[in-house]
């Protein structure tokens, strides 16, 4: 099968528009009813982060710019199954482990911390890309959306940095920043000219 220059970008945007869905319903669930399953949610994240994966990993090939952006965005992606296959098989033993046994507590806390290791670095190269596109969409015309992609990547990267150094201070503000960076960066790339094929 083969798919177009055009439809790929168009796929990829769609699918980090999913990503944001995903994350802002992932947030309303944890703010307004912190005991629901989120088994399913966590899934349907996995797969759309395995198709991102797929599709920016097939840019790298069908076009000679940008290649940084869709790296960035393909890592992410590849990152982000990490993360949640590391929520499905590992927090649940653990934690009931830690419930039998006390001094298992601080390898659940552990597993945890390592996990947001994992997604605070994927919102890093999201917001990586997000400069890189953003840059690209201002110097194509569309200026006051392209310096503010960049503006919000630039902020997601050190506010992303700062709690992968530290730990989990300021989960929800830095991976904010990140699902913010996501949607613009989600836009930018539909904005993008497709006539960069490769030679």
């Amino acid at each position: 099968m083969e798919i177009s220059l055009k439809q790929n970008l168009r796929i990829i945007a769609l699918l980090l528009f999913l990503v944001v869905t995903t994350q802002a319903v992932y947030t309303a669930l944890h703010v307004v009813a912190n005991d629901v399953p989120r088994r399913w949610l966590w899934g349907l994240e996995a797969l759309i982060f395995v198709l991102l994966a797929a599709f920016a990993g097939s840019m790298l090939v069908q076009i000679k710019n940008y290649a940084l952006g869709f790296a960035a965005v393909f890592a992410s992606a590849v990152l982000n199954v990490v993360q949640v296959g590391v929520g499905l098989t590992q927090f649940g033993p653990f934690f009931e482990a830690a419930k039998s046994a006390e001094a298992f507590a601080p390898a659940a806390s552990a597993v945890v911390a390592y996990s947001f290791f994992i997604y605070n670095a994927a919102k890093v190269l999201l917001g990586l890309s997000a400069v890189v596109f953003g840059l690209v969409v201002a110097k194509q015309g569309a200026n006051f959306l392209g310096k503010l992609t960049a503006l919000v990547g630039l902020v997601a990267i050190v506010a992303n940095t700062i709690a992968m150094m530290f730990g989990r201070i300021d989960a929800v503000p830095s991976g904010a920043t990140g699902v913010l960076a996501t949607l613009l960066l989600a836009v930018c790339v539909l904005k993008l000219e497709a006539e960069d094929k490769a030679t």
